[in-house]
């Protein structure tokens, strides 16, 4: 069996707590060496670093036997909000159980009090987003990457000639997290670490 930890955003207070009893059980701690760092210290000679690509991750897993041994994989945020819960769901079907932590998204929106009732979620990762959709929206929630990230969507906005407050939020809940408000125009060609994007229509 897999285990997906969840453990949140990534400061360890927002992690889900009672899962020692799963990494007391499992024979092997899966996740990046951050991740593994934030489980209780008792279980760090379990850790196992996983590979960044995901077919060299399903080599490693498949290297146990998942219908005897007890795996725990670490993941960020929540599993299934645009995480690994998924994809390991289709590829070890009925082997999988996840238990999700807060989302990255879930924390911005607490920072800059904004209710998710009505927002749009979605993601940039490795995929080119529906902009048409996004600028159609009243408030949108997007996690990003290095290809498309805060600056490329503000060039988005301006494109249309719409009018968009731009919530950036890099290294959420990390002691050198930074969130940002602006309009468009503002947002600045750089690298962004770690973030999350939120466009509001405030007119």
């Amino acid at each position: 069996m897999i285990y997906v930890i969840g453990i949140g955003p990534g400061d360890v207070k927002y992690g889900l707590r009672g899962n020692d009893d799963v990494m007391e059980k499992a024979c092997a701690i899966i996740g990046a060496q951050r991740q593994i760092e934030s489980v209780p210290e008792k279980f760090h000679h379990k850790g196992v670093i996983a590979p960044k690509k995901l077919g060299d991750l399903e080599t490693l897993i498949r290297s146990y036997d998942v219908n005897q041994d007890e795996l725990v994989l670490l993941a960020s945020g929540d599993p299934f909000i645009y995480g690994l819960g998924k994809w390991l769901s289709q590829k070890f079907a009925g082997c999988v159980q996840v238990m999700p932590g807060i989302s990255s998204m879930q924390y911005m929106a607490s920072k800059i009090a904004l209710p998710m009732n009505d927002a749009f979620l979605t993601s940039s990762h490795a995929k080119t987003p529906n902009f048409d959709l996004i600028m159609s929206l009243d408030k949108v929630f997007m996690v990003t990457d290095e290809q498309i990230g805060p600056y490329q969507i503000a060039q988005e906005i301006i494109r249309r000639g719409l009018k968009r407050t731009v919530y950036i939020g890099e290294n959420l809940s990390y002691p050198d997290e930074r969130i940002s408000q602006l309009e468009a125009s503002e947002v600045e060609n750089r690298q962004y670490e770690m973030n999350v994007v939120v466009i509001v229509n405030e007119g």
